[in-house]
């Protein structure tokens, strides 16, 4: 396996969540370690374009071997930022500004390559045979492993395959947010071996209150005591059932609850219990 199972998230390590302190970082890194999260996911806005730098120099201090861990960055997105001149949030797929991108992330990450660079959302003047020749450069230069995407749909997956090969799809999938699995993008990664990642996997269970979260905590609550598990644990683990083998990239920076999520890999729900949480979520039987 390419990268862990679960993912760590680092959007809301720095300046846009709880802005850890170089100590905080490496202690942290260091917990996911110990948990068997070893692929840690960036993106060079995250912060306004200062996480990346803040998490690299923790991990120079950190005595954490680069051949133990998986850095994953993504770049694309020119957003509005003290630290740019955009005047309006865009996208850039040019073959300089993918290099010069993936340059300045490995300087801020304190590596000398990213396992896996994602495209973080498709630009509607995406040229496939630039973005392909930006890849091929940074592979032939050794700076990144393989290559995907993130939040890509499937026309747009096969767009760019036929100029170079996609690895991963990095997209927004949970129990409250499963038209993946409707609309052909699992089906897609399924039939051309993408690995699917997923960003917000908990979705909007703990963040709303509605008629819809509440029968899904009904349900979750009539399963607690069978598993032996916490409801987070098994979002996660309705998630991880999925045969496109879905990697969860968890966001917490709280050390239970990513020891938690951990344990959700070793949950398997019977098939009718995978249901019941799906039709709690839907309101209706399956079709």
């Amino acid at each position: 396996m390419k990268y862990s199972r679960l993912i760590a998230g680092t959007m809301t390590w720095g300046r846009w969540g709880k802005q850890l302190s170089k100590k905080e970082t490496i202690d942290l890194m260091h917990h996911c370690i110990e948990q068997g999260i070893t692929t840690f996911d960036h993106a060079d806005i995250y912060g306004g374009y200062t996480t990346e730098a803040d998490f690299g120099n923790a991990f120079a201090e950190s005595d954490i071997k680069r051949d133990h861990i998986e850095l994953i960055s993504k770049c694309g997105i020119q957003y509005e930022s003290d630290n740019r001149k955009n005047t309006i949030k865009h996208y850039d797929y040019s073959k300089d500004y993918i290099i010069w991108s993936t340059e300045t992330s490995l300087k801020h990450l304190k590596t000398d390559y990213l396992d896996l660079l994602l495209l973080h959302r498709p630009s509607p003047l995406m040229q496939p045979d630039e973005v392909a020749e930006a890849v091929s450069e940074l592979k032939k230069r050794g700076l990144i492993k393989n290559f995907g995407v993130s939040n890509f749909t499937p026309s747009q997956m096969a767009l760019l395959s036929k100029s170079t090969a996609v690895s991963v799809n990095q997209i927004e999938f949970s129990l409250t947010q499963h038209t993946a699995m409707h609309d052909g993008s699992l089906d897609h990664m399924m039939t051309n071996t993408i690995i699917p990642m997923a960003w917000s996997p908990l979705g909007s269970v703990f963040r709303e209150d509605t008629e819809q979260t509440r029968q899904i905590h009904k349900q979750l609550g009539e399963l607690l005591d069978k598993y032996s598990a916490t409801e987070d644990q098994l979002l996660l683990a309705w998630t991880l059932k999925h045969p496109s083998h879905i990697h969860p990239v968890i966001g917490t920076t709280t050390k239970k609850r990513i020891s938690d999520a951990v344990k959700a890999a070793n949950i398997d729900l019977e098939l009718e219990d995978w249901f019941k949480i799906l039709v709690a979520c839907q309101g209706h039987k399956v079709p």
